[in-house]
């Protein structure tokens, strides 16, 4: 396993971080405020390459490998970028446009793939519903196939991009009987009759997401929107959901190391008692153990990129211990930030805070904690 990066890959890093700390990140503390959705700064991702990078050229990307991508997603947050952007970026490029390169008719992709990785068309999924959220068998959107077209009708919740995509990539049973194997997927159009989105979601953190659910009455879906195969949804979403259970943790990675500089710069320059808090045994440890999340992080998102890379087949089991270690062991290092920081870290006007509240969710969407354990386990 070689972890040593081309020195093109560590030169467009570094190109990513520029960008964004004076194109994107001046921009977070305002829109976060706002809980706005931020276009101009989706866009200018767009116009970098970014929300295209691992997409194939023919289709307006760079066919960037995993851990180039990685790279990127992971110098986003090292950036300063906050986590709301990042996840519409992560929801719109790997649960949107990679699913329909990956399962898409040549058709499909012509149409979408061009347009997502430019930014000119915003991309989502909807796989969560009110009462399917880790039980994805429990689905009850149903789609009807009644001559060309499949009728959907039911809703999904918890949508990152619902309110502002053009295109969703939606889940849907044909025969609740079946289980999994009834589950299906569709390409559905933002003006297609009968879909409709729910106000945005107020939410704790990644507040420039905008989040909502979606609603699909006698919702009329042409066959050829039909996304692979009949009952071949599940495989797919397994699938998509190990991007969010590991490489699409890159932005907190790169997040703990935004976090990490600041504190280790305050505590170099903050003094109490004649000398630098950094002096002091107890600011020592927590810098420490940033420093360990760090590390750890690093080599969990690497390793899957690199697996992922070299063509082994990703286990299920090795994505949900990233997410896990990721997921519950990213609070105590941001919350020692905060700590650190004092009153200043407790401020708006510092970031701590919200890097707190937008890595709270590392631990819920993409599959609970509990639920990864299960998984562990039963792998095991």
């Amino acid at each position: 396993m070689d972890f040593n990066f081309t020195e093109e890959q560590l030169a467009f890093k570094e190109q990513v971080i520029k960008f964004a700390r004076k194109e994107i990140a001046p921009r977070c503390r305002e829109h976060d405020l706002a809980s706005r959705f931020d276009r101009e700064s989706f866009r200018k991702l767009g116009e970098f390459g970014i929300l295209g990078l691992h997409l194939p050229e023919e289709f307006g990307g760079s066919d960037a490998d995993v851990v180039t991508t990685v790279l990127a997603g992971e110098a986003l947050g090292e950036a300063g970028v906050d986590g709301g952007l990042t996840l519409s970026y992560g929801a719109h490029t790997f649960l949107c446009a990679d699913n329909i390169l990956k399962h898409g008719s040549q058709e499909q992709k012509e149409r979408y793939l061009p347009g997502l990785s430019s930014g000119e068309m915003i991309g989502c999924m909807g796989l969560t519903e009110p009462s399917a959220g880790s039980d994805v068998a429990a689905m009850r959107t149903r789609a009807e196939k009644k001559g060309d077209k499949y009728i959907l009708n039911g809703s999904k919740i918890f949508i990152t991009n619902g309110p502002v995509a053009d295109v969703a990539v939606v889940y849907a049973t044909l025969d609740r009987s079946l289980k999994h194997a009834g589950i299906s997927a569709f390409v559905v159009d933002k003006d297609t009759p009968g879909f409709s989105t729910g106000a945005p979601l107020h939410k704790m953190g990644v507040r420039t997401s905008m989040t909502s659910e979606l609603f699909f009455e006698d919702c009329q879906i042409p066959e050829e929107n039909l996304l692979g195969v009949e009952g071949g949804g599940f495989m797919m979403a397994m699938q998509t959901v190990e991007w969010d259970r590991s490489t699409l943790m890159a932005p907190f990675l790169g997040g703990s190391q935004f976090a990490l500089e600041r504190c280790a710069q305050y505590a170099s320059e903050r003094k109490q008692f004649g000398k630098p808090i950094a002096d002091y045994q107890a600011i020592k440890l927590k810098l420490a153990n940033m420093k360990i999340f760090l590390e750890a992080t690093r080599a969990l998102v690497y390793r899957i990129a690199w697996c992922k890379d070299q063509g082994r087949p990703l286990s299920h089991l090795e994505a949900a211990v990233a997410k896990l270690f990721i997921g519950d062991w990213s609070l105590g290092p941001a919350n020692d930030a905060i700590t650190l920081m004092g009153g200043y870290g407790y401020c708006h006007e510092y970031d701590m805070e919200r890097n707190f509240r937008d890595g709270r969710l590392a631990a819920i969407g993409g599959g609970t904690s509990e639920i990864q354990k299960l998984i562990i386990s039963k792998l095991m």
